[in-house]
């Protein structure tokens, strides 16, 4: 029934354009946030979102819809300590079924993004695993790195778009977080390596897999995992890293909220949707991503907020000002 009539209105307002004055014709204009709005995006109060207390991470609310989730062990060069790799996965697996969340920032407290792994907490692990035997041990492993793994499948699992806003370090299993986030942006500052073979092993968490993905440039990803040098942030920027560089990192956290908040007044049922099609087409061929496209908005095209998106578009209202139904 309510689909029905989602679908009734939503012909009566086509109709309607099609009948009213040409200066009401049906356009669709982007309409960046001013300075000021950027800056206020990051600089409203945070406080702590409720349900999320941890030890290495600080989750707070930035604004309506957006939290701000941030590296937080800056004595440290926010190492990952043991504690990260859980509660990352409790973090994002909360955002993930959070309907009042939209848009996700990801950052780091302190002078730098991460130094990537704890070595020093890891190393009872890494030199002392348990079993008494080959088999056990490497049963052990294979546990440990799959857990480390999740850590960040956890964000392309989110179906919330995640900003990484990235100043600083950024360094071996930093890079693996970055390349499973959405979107990235850093700071003039930023600098990124591979750092794992100058510690004798392979990346295991992310980066060898994603990295060629992201920036579609093998010799390059060749060029950067068995030389562990350091690419700035111009190099980021030219090869598709990262989609944007800026001064420094309060003019970076001020852009990342205002994309955040952009993302954030659309159609939560059009953006998550739109996240989870981009994920599975680029593991995919062609027509079996068009398939899974279409299997997935034969029921998400009957949703509401098609009805008050081109509502608002017809009326040169600003998305922002629509209130969509929690997802």
């Amino acid at each position: 029934m309510a689909a029905a009539m989602a679908s009734r209105q939503l012909r009566d307002l086509l109709m309607r354009r099609l009948t009213v004055p040409t200066q009401r014709a049906f356009s669709v204009t982007h309409h960046p946030l001013s300075s000021a709005a950027q800056g206020q995006a990051s600089r409203e109060a945070p406080h702590e979102a409720a349900d999320h207390s941890y030890e290495s991470l600080l989750v707070t609310s930035a604004q309506k819809h957006i939290l701000h989730v941030q590296l937080n062990r800056p004595n440290k060069r926010n190492a990952m300590n043991k504690a990260f790799w859980r509660e990352m996965v409790e973090c994002f697996s909360k955002i993930a079924r959070d309907p009042d969340c939209r848009a996700v920032v990801l950052s780091g407290a302190g002078k730098g993004f991460t130094s990537g792994l704890d070595l020093m907490e890891a190393a009872s692990d890494l030199l002392q695993p348990q079993g008494d035997d080959t088999a056990r041990r490497s049963w052990f492993f294979r546990d440990l790195i799959s857990r480390y793994q999740e850590s960040f499948s956890v964000i392309e699992k989110c179906p919330k778009p995640v900003i990484a806003a990235i100043h600083g370090i950024c360094i071996g299993a930093g890079v693996d977080l970055i390349t499973a986030c959405d979107i990235r942006y850093c700071a003039q500052d930023a600098f990124f390596q591979v750092k794992e073979v100058d510690v004798g092993l392979a990346a295991d968490v992310g980066t060898l897999q994603r990295l060629p993905k992201v920036i579609g440039n093998q010799s390059l990803v060749n060029e950067l995992a068995f030389t562990a040098r350091k690419m700035m942030a111009d190099e980021a920027l030219s090869s598709g890293l990262v989609s944007r560089v800026f001064p420094d990192k309060e003019a970076m956290l001020d852009a990342a909220f205002a994309l955040a908040a952009e993302i954030a007044s659309k159609s939560p049922v059009a953006v998550q949707g739109t996240k989870i099609n981009l994920i599975y087409s680029r593991d995919h061929s062609v027509p079996e991503a068009l398939n899974y496209m279409a299997a997935w908005n034969m029921s998400m095209l009957q949703t509401q907020d098609i009805v008050q998106s081109v509502q608002a578009t017809m009326d040169k209202k600003d998305l922002k000002d629509v209130t969509f139904s929690k997802l």
